[in-house]
């Protein structure tokens, strides 16, 4: 069994209704619109929570300046690597970065959204994936597409050009999908959502999130109940026959 996480940055679950690409992935996956982040709903202390299975009062990053750990956890990759299994990250914010220790990556791909526009370093990114998997097994894969949160800072959440921007991830979504093989399960999620050109706060807008899996091990059509963004390295784990780590709060979903 081998992994692929796909994280849309800033993606709401109601920006999918008219997305074709993503209304057929949903129609093969166990799903929900309906998931849940951690507050504060801002882009480092969410993906640390989804890393990590904690809430950012305890991995200690409550903004989008990386805050060591004052009482470490392993996050999902470390666990991956302490049980012989290998991780490769592709990323276009470079902040991410600290997301995992150092050694804990078997291969890290990443290119400056900032400098040469997230929606042309989305495409780098997903082809240099699709390239690198299909040459090297990898259990677990990250894919993170910057290109959503960025154009919803700049014209709001749900106008015309963030749903484009929705619509151009979900085109890089579809081609890695129809690369891989079949022994990958894939993982479909956003860290926040976001209203106006904002995001942080508490309202719904914020913090709800969609998950889409599609696997052996998931039902086609099946709505996932009461999940947040903390069950997602657990989740990963068990696809991969690994423990947690002793101090995650996320469950499995299945």
């Amino acid at each position: 069994m081998r992994v692929l996480l796909i994280l849309v940055d800033g993606m709401r679950p109601d920006s999918l209704t008219d997305i074709q690409k993503a209304q057929e992935i949903i129609k093969k996956s166990s799903y929900t619109m309906e998931a849940k982040t951690v507050m504060p709903s801002v882009t480092l202390p969410c993906h640390m929570s989804l890393f990590h299975s904690v809430d950012p009062s305890r991995h200690g990053t409550t903004t989008n300046t990386y805050a060591p750990q004052v009482r470490s956890i392993n996050g999902l990759c470390e666990v991956i690597k302490n049980n012989n299994k290998s991780s490769a990250f592709f990323y276009n914010w470079e902040e991410l970065r600290d997301l995992t220790r150092p050694g804990s990556l078997t291969f890290s791909y990443f290119c400056r959204g900032g400098s040469i526009g997230y929606d042309r370093a989305n495409q780098i990114i997903t082809d240099a994936a699709i390239e690198y998997i299909s040459e090297f097994y990898t259990d677990f894969t990250f894919l993170y597409l910057g290109d959503t949160d960025e154009v919803g800072h700049k014209y709001s959440w749900m106008s015309n050009e963030y749903i484009s921007a929705v619509n151009r991830s979900w085109d890089e979504i579809d081609k890695i999908i129809n690369s891989l093989t079949e022994d990958y399960t894939v993982i479909i999620t956003a860290d926040h959502g976001g209203h106006d050109r904002s995001h942080g706060t508490d309202l719904p807008e914020d913090m709800t999130i969609p998950l889409i899996i599609k696997g052996k091990d998931f039902k086609a059509g099946e709505k996932l109940e009461n999940v947040s963004i903390k069950d997602i390295a657990p989740t990963v784990a068990k696809l991969l026959d690994i423990a947690p780590d002793k101090e995650w709060e996320g469950k499995s979903l299945f």
